[in-house]
């Protein structure tokens, strides 16, 4: 069962469900809820308007949220009170206090709620794990990872004339760092664990219109390493850079390349074929295949812990960023 049936859902979503080897072996997609207007069936699946509707299908296993950023909490913990697993879209939480009511629910239910943190299947990503976790750079004590776009996605709203989401404080619940700043999010803790500290700014340097933030820039403080991190919508091209600098060398990802250079050894890898916008839903299918596993095993901790860390440094961030000061990460995050 999809909630929301937007451009995510459309392009990543429901083509990895009903495609990807594994999982359309295993699941069944047997309805969609979205209650906006002229809102186009998907071939062979049911379109209810409002979620009540959902009981009259028969036992459903799961739901997956593919709406807007403030709705992930209530929708969440209404499919773990009717006894669902959940699958949501990136973040489900902004709060430590969240992340727990989230956590608390799954637990008392039996349930598991996993994200969708699909950055970890991106192939370019996974390389760049491999080498640090191998020692190829040796000793890593800076990264960089930042991301350039020219404005936030528009969604489908754009079509309609409509406000994109996305800039709206009441339904994106924040801007950029919450859009892109997720997703680096978690891929900084999977190489480096929770930070000691943050700082970070916030700001409009060029969509004034936007009611949340086009530019932050967040610094992850660790006793022998820092990273730092830059995401805008206020750039004139679109480019992404992941850069890890080690005691022997440096990894770079620039573009749809990936280099390795260490210990007079240079490595060049391209990847643009497989970072195309039409290969994303392979990242989902991986995803998804987790997704499955967890609901068979009911193993719904190392998700929630998930959740809960990238909330807290979601949440951190924007603290720092309002009072202009470092902030710790609080104990127990």
């Amino acid at each position: 069962m999809i909630f929301g049936s937007g451009g995510i859902a459309r392009s990543a979503h429901l083509p990895a469900f009903l495609e990807a080897p594994g999982v359309r072996e295993r699941v069944e997609i047997v309805g969609l809820v979205d209650g906006a207007r002229d809102v186009e069936p998907a071939d062979g699946i049911r379109l209810l308007e409002r979620q009540d509707q959902v009981a009259e299908l028969g036992p459903v296993d799961f739901i997956d949220i593919c709406t807007p950023t403030a709705s992930h909490v209530g929708l969440t913990l209404w499919g773990l009170e009717r006894g669902y697993h959940v699958l949501c879209e990136k973040p489900v939480a902004l709060t430590r206090s969240e992340a727990v009511r989230i956590g608390d629910a799954a637990r008392q239910r039996g349930r598991v709620v996993v994200p969708c943190h699909q950055y970890r299947f991106n192939p370019v990503w996974r390389r760049i794990k491999d080498w640090l976790r191998e020692g190829a750079i040796g000793h890593w004590h800076l990264a960089e990872l930042s991301v350039h776009r020219l404005l936030a996605d528009p969604g489908a709203r754009a079509q309609g004339g409509e406000t994109p989401w996305r800039v709206t404080r009441d339904e994106g619940r924040g801007g950029v760092l919450v859009d892109h700043g997720t997703h680096l999010v978690y891929q900084a803790l999977d190489v480096a664990g929770l930070p000691r500290a943050v700082s970070a700014w916030t700001g409009r340097l060029r969509h004034h219109r936007y009611e949340v933030e086009d530019t932050a820039s967040v610094l992850l403080e660790y006793p022998d390493r820092l990273i730092t991190m830059f995401f805008t919508w206020a750039a004139r091209s679109r480019e992404n850079l992941v850069r890890f600098i080690g005691e022997r060398g440096t990894i770079a990802w620039v573009g749809g390349e990936l280099r390795l250079d260490a210990d007079g050894r240079s490595e060049r890898i391209d990847y643009s074929a497989q970072l195309d916008k039409a290969s994303y839903q392979r990242w989902f299918a991986g995803l998804f295949a987790t997704f499955v596993t967890a609901m068979d095993s009911g193993a719904a901790d190392p998700y929630l812990q998930d959740i809960q860390r990238v909330a807290a440094v979601l949440e951190v961030a924007y603290q720092a960023a309002e009072r202009g000061v470092r902030l710790p990460i609080p104990d127990g995050a």
